[in-house]
């Protein structure tokens, strides 16, 4: 075999402890909220710059609660920035894991396809069978090209 890029023996017990740990996971976030594309595009979003500046806001605020009308909800937006403080770490090691999991799957992908590809070859070379006719079947749908659609001439 060419190519190996991991070897993972993923046994009961570790497959059991990383779904008790979704599991756990999906119970504490279940009070989050979901997004649809249209409403994530028309939320203003705070970035560096304007963290800062919603920070600094928050402070002064605070500072000053005697100016805020009744219907600020100042306890509110600092609140949200405590939350907001707390779940980041944890965004981050999550995005970490996921990009470590997808990683991990397409070089299994790449390792299976790899294989494969040297499976069918030493199949080629060492017989004809009706397994191999069948396996040729099967990879000529990955393998071939799509057909040029026809010209027509300006009517």
């Amino acid at each position: 075999m060419s190519q190996n890029l991991i070897s993972l023996d993923l046994t009961a017990d570790a497959v059991a402890a990383i779904d008790a740990a979704l599991d756990t996971l999906e119970k504490h976030f279940a009070n989050f909220i979901e997004l649809t594309p249209e409403q994530r595009q028309k939320l203003p979003k705070m970035g560096d710059k304007s963290e800062a500046f919603c920070r600094q806001t928050l402070i002064v605020l605070d500072q000053s609660k005697a100016m805020l009308p009744s219907t600020f909800d100042l306890a509110e937006a600092q609140g949200d920035m405590l939350a907001f403080d707390t779940l980041r770490p944890r965004i981050q090691r999550l995005r970490a894991l996921l990009s470590k999991g997808e990683d991990t799957q397409m070089a299994l992908g790449s390792d299976v396809l790899s294989a494969s590809y040297d499976g069918y070859a030493l199949a080629k070379v060492s017989g004809k069978g009706a397994a191999l006719e069948a396996l040729k079947e099967a990879i000529s749908v990955r393998t071939r090209k799509p057909r040029a659609k026809p010209t027509t001439p300006d009517a």
